[in-house]
């Protein structure tokens, strides 16, 4: 007979459903914002400025997603490029990707911004901040997923390839349907803290007026000098966004582990 132990032992190693994971972040954010709107609403000037400044917040928090949204996008296709560029035989090719990772890789994303906006844009005659924020953080978070990209595929085995080309499969479709499906379930952990890492990279882009959630948060502390009133909705605004990349990059990496 099943002892009622081992019942509760397979029991636990059943992964739980996504519908309990999806309540139990929401759980989470729910209980982590009662206690913020708790502790700020525990004054009346606390309430007082949450109400005055909300459109503050929700402007800067929407601009921020835009912005994440948009470098997210460009993120992939620059490091896609550039990992390809990598593994080229074309030598210039392979040299210009090579240099481009490096020199990114190894510079503070706040220096990356200052050269872009002071040295560079002036020299094109490129004034919008929204664009030049966007191209900096793509082209920071592109050379990190470029290497992320190469080293996935990098980890996929020779003999994985040597079996697709003798069932007869085209480069495209080995690439497609054997060496990507693999290399994203190894590189998925790491893209993960990417994204999320992009996110919150974000914040930097105030240096230059640009007027995201953090700079809306500074806008709000200059002008009630109250750092609890003024930080704490920045910090939920951004659980709010990284908390659901992480989530959904978990599911997608069981996805992937089971189709693989």
């Amino acid at each position: 007979m099943i002892s009622m132990a081992s019942l509760f032992l397979d029991q636990s190693r059943r992964p739980a459903p996504v519908w309990a994971k999806v309540l139990t972040v929401a759980a989470l954010l729910a209980v982590f914002s009662l206690v913020c709107w708790t502790v700020l609403s525990s004054s009346v000037r606390s309430a007082e400025i949450l109400q005055n400044y909300r459109q503050v917040f929700i402007h800067g928090w929407f601009l921020t997603v835009g912005i994440s949204s948009a470098a997210l996008v460009l993120s992939i296709v620059i490091g896609g490029i550039a990992a390809l560029g990598k593994q080229s035989d074309v030598i210039i090719i392979r040299y210009i990707a090579t240099i481009y990772i490096e020199i990114v890789r190894g510079m503070p994303f706040l220096a990356l911004i200052l050269v872009l906006w002071f040295g560079i844009a002036p020299i094109v005659h490129l004034e919008n901040r929204l664009v030049v924020g966007v191209l900096a953080l793509s082209l920071f978070s592109g050379a990190y997923l470029a290497e992320m990209i190469r080293a996935g595929v990098e980890s996929v085995g020779a003999s994985q390839r040597e079996s697709a080309r003798a069932i007869g499969l085209s480069h495209f479709q080995m690439s497609w349907y054997v060496i990507f499906p693999q290399a994203l379930r190894h590189t998925l952990p790491a893209l993960t803290g990417q994204f999320a890492s992009l996110i919150k990279d974000s914040s930097l882009l105030s240096i230059i007026g640009l007027s995201e959630f953090t700079f809306s948060a500074q806008q709000v502390f200059n002008a009630t000098y109250s750092t609890m009133e003024s930080f704490l909705p920045l910090a939920v605004g951004y659980l709010i966004l990284t908390l659901p990349v992480s989530f959904g990059t978990k599911k997608l990496e069981t996805t992937l582990r089971y189709e693989t």
